[in-house]
């Protein structure tokens, strides 16, 4: 039963991390256009991908340094991206949607 919720866990974090960075457009008459919302949704996550994994890479530095060296494995590299990477897409949504008057 632990493994299911592991997996669980682990696409739920996945479903968070595109919601997240989720961008949608539109024509300004309250319609979403779906290729607008897409392109600008996949250039979100690709503007912020290079920061989190960057930032992703020095905490794990600094968590495997702390254990004497001993190395994470890959799901939780992965759920330290995914934790980061909601937090930066929250972030730019904040900046990019607070005070915007359409």
């Amino acid at each position: 039963m632990k493994g299911l919720a592991n997996k669980l866990s682990f696409y739920v974090s996945i479903i968070l991390y595109l919601i997240f960075n989720l961008r949608l457009k539109g024509d300004g008459a309250g319609n979403i256009e779906t290729v607008a919302s897409l392109q600008a949704t996949v250039w979100q996550i690709a503007q912020t991908a290079p920061y989190v994994a960057g930032f992703t890479y020095v905490v794990i530095a600094v968590l495997q340094y702390m254990s004497d060296g001993e190395k994470l494995p890959w799901d939780r590299r992965v759920r330290l991206f995914l934790a980061f990477g909601i937090l930066a897409g929250l972030l730019f949504a904040i900046w990019e949607y607070a005070g915007v008057k359409e």
